[in-house]
């Protein structure tokens, strides 16, 4: 589900980072502009409305009722440490289609935030289950599977999701994702961005350190647009 990207090592000193200190944080999908942190003015125009962070989104016993849903689950499964496209290290995975009507209320407000109501969602839910050594590698999921939204919650940790341009790598922009939040990235941040999971030893925010733990995600997408009649 993902087309994997060359990595790129995390912005230091120099004009990228003395541009990043410069520019003031702004409320992107209308939330939390603490939590986002861009290379300049210009891709913070570009991403404005398109990447978002919506902190304390579940409740922590929405957060545990998740939990209790997913572990008999994903305990069945052994972490990997390589992925058929090369894109996740340190993970364990799988689909879902039927839940609890908890949680079930939990992810149709998930789709009413991320998702417009003629959007249709993908039936089957991304679980993927981070290790702590784990990290996901920066890619772009694949248009044949999913459509223009994304939308994931974070359990379990706290961490940071790095948007890297496909045209100019010093384009770039970091998300924090608290434990508990929801994210949401749509049309260029989607399609023209690369995104990733910082692994622990890199996972800092506007230089303050984010521990990375084990993190469940649970991802949300939309069905992909259907080709064009030839």
């Amino acid at each position: 589900m993902h087309r994997a990207a060359a990595r790129l090592p995390p912005p230091g000193p120099g004009p990228l980072r003395r541009a990043a200190a410069a520019w003031p944080r702004r409320a992107l999908c209308g939330e939390a502009p603490a939590l986002v942190r861009a290379s300049g003015p210009g891709v913070a125009r570009r991403l404005r409305g398109q990447a978002g962070v919506r902190p304390g989104f579940l409740s922590g016993p929405e957060e545990a009722a998740l939990g209790r849903e997913l572990e008999p689950q994903l305990r069945r499964r052994r972490y990997q440490f390589d992925h058929w496209d090369g894109a996740i290290h340190g993970f364990r995975e799988t689909e879902i289609a039927q839940w609890s009507e908890e949680s079930q209320e939990i992810l149709q407000r998930v789709r009413g935030t991320a998702f417009p109501p003629a959007m249709s969602p993908l039936s089957l839910v991304h679980v993927l289950d981070l290790d702590k050594s784990g990290y996901i590698k920066p890619h772009i999921d694949s248009v044949k599977f999913c459509g223009c939204t994304i939308a994931g919650l974070s359990l379990l940790s706290s961490s940071v999701m790095r948007l890297v341009s496909e045209q100019n790598p010093e384009d770039w922009m970091d998300l924090l994702l608290p434990r508990r939040s929801l994210y949401i990235l749509r049309g260029p941040a989607r399609y023209e961005f690369t995104h990733e999971i910082l692994k622990d030893e890199e996972s800092f925010f506007d230089g303050q350190k984010i521990p990375r733990e084990r993190r469940i995600s649970v991802i949300c997408r939309n069905l992909p647009v259907p080709p064009a009649p030839s």
